[in-house]
């Protein structure tokens, strides 16, 4: 009898630690369903992008700052997990196997240049992780697969903006080319060469650059003797500003078209100095919007960094607050986030109305042109003709 009621005992103590054991599990797996909602992010915070890369890493912490003050989603923080890629489409790899495979991200935001970009969507695409490229514009990045998706405006249609402004708004027949000898000059130079010899310009010059490069007098004094009406320069900040500078001292008197390579407060402005009033850029914000969102970005960033936001810290910005939309709706998981950002439509971001990403994940909005007066880029147009701003569906 007393062995009977032993094993019975036992028996009862074994189900009662089975029973704990797996209540234990269920918390914690609760608990877990509680945790953070991780997002990925790299960027070139080292290296010869850094200014961007900080740019860029200030406005992903502003963006999930804002996020979890506003409540995170559904009551869970948002955890930014960011790395350096240093501008080497290497460690970009690497840092996508670290994400895709460690970390446990639900989704991923580059804020790095178009061959970093380019060369770790693959990964994320197998992992079935969805990337947002904020600013990166070669058309490669978002045809590797559909877990893609670019938030600012491939280089096609930027480019074919450009021609519009120079053409139309600026009233240039004669136009030479000075571009990057990279993805980003060579796909901006295509786009506008193309759509402003349709409009009627005439291309009198193409002539590019390395990055890096810093003197520009040979090819400026060559430019000059074509007495072109306007100079389209798809470039970076750094050699931007050299630029302008120096076809101020040769007396050029030609309009200056940029691109958002130019649209940096810091490298540009503040290197360009008085040399870059009357210049010209497409970009992908309107710091003179009255549209609240706008301003609130820009005083945020500015109070908590000290300078005002540039072109890659609003993309950047936008396409965490794209996310956080998408999974406040739709949930955190990879496949029900590529789903809500497939379905977005309308939705109010800093860089203006995204009318949504077409089946190959590039978005649509409007080309916004700002111009440098007194120091500081301000509004000069839109281009929202809607043979310019649709993106290329394949």
């Amino acid at each position: 009898m007393k062995i009977r009621q032993l094993v019975s005992l036992l028996a009862l103590l074994v189900s009662l630690a089975v029973l704990v054991t797996g209540c234990g599990g269920g918390q914690s797996a609760q608990a877990d369903n509680k945790g953070p909602v991780k997002i990925g992010f790299f960027a070139p915070v080292t290296g010869p992008a850094a200014a961007d890369g900080e740019s860029v890493l200030n406005a992903a912490k502003l963006a999930v700052e804002k996020i979890n003050s506003d409540g995170g989603i559904n009551g869970r923080k948002v955890e930014l997990v960011n790395y350096d890629d240093a501008l080497d489409s290497k460690q970009a790899v690497s840092i996508a196997q670290k994400l895709t495979t460690k970390d446990g991200v639900v989704a991923v935001v580059s804020g790095s240049y178009s061959g970093t970009t380019r060369a770790a969507a693959k990964i994320y695409q197998d992992a079935k992780i969805p990337m947002i490229s904020a600013y990166a514009l070669h058309p490669d990045i978002t045809k590797t697969g559909n877990y893609m998706f670019r938030q600012s405006f491939v280089g096609s249609v930027q480019g074919k903006a450009g021609a519009k402004v120079a053409v139309d708004l600026l009233k240039a027949k004669k136009i030479a080319i000075l571009m990057v000898d990279i993805d980003f000059g060579k796909t901006l130079a295509a786009g506008f060469r193309e759509k402003a010899e349709q409009l009627g310009a005439q291309i009198v010059s193409v002539d590019s650059f390395s990055t890096g490069e810093k003197e520009f007098t040979p090819v400026l004094t060559k430019i000059k003797q074509l007495n072109p009406d306007l100079i389209y320069i798809p470039g970076y900040a750094p050699e931007c500003s050299q630029i302008v500078r120096q076809a101020k001292e040769l007396g050029i008197t030609a309009k200056f078209l940029g691109t958002e390579g130019a649209d940096s407060t810091v490298q540009f402005l503040g290197v360009a100095k008085d040399a870059a009033n009357g210049v010209i850029i497409t970009t992908n914000m309107n710091r003179d919007s009255d549209r609240k969102i706008v301003q609130d970005f820009i005083q945020g960033y500015n109070q908590k960094f000290g300078h005002k936001p540039d072109m890659v810290a609003a993309s950047t910005y936008d396409a965490f607050m794209v996310l956080a939309n998408v999974m406040k709706t739709k949930g955190t998981e990879p496949d029900k986030i590529r789903q809500g950002l497939s379905e977005l439509k309308d939705f109010e971001a800093v860089t203006g109305l995204i009318k949504g990403y077409n089946k190959i994940g590039e978005v649509k909005k409007a080309v916004q042109v700002q111009i440098v007066k007194d120091g500081e880029f301000h509004y000069f147009g839109e281009i929202t003709d809607d043979d310019i701003i649709t993106p290329p569906s394949e």
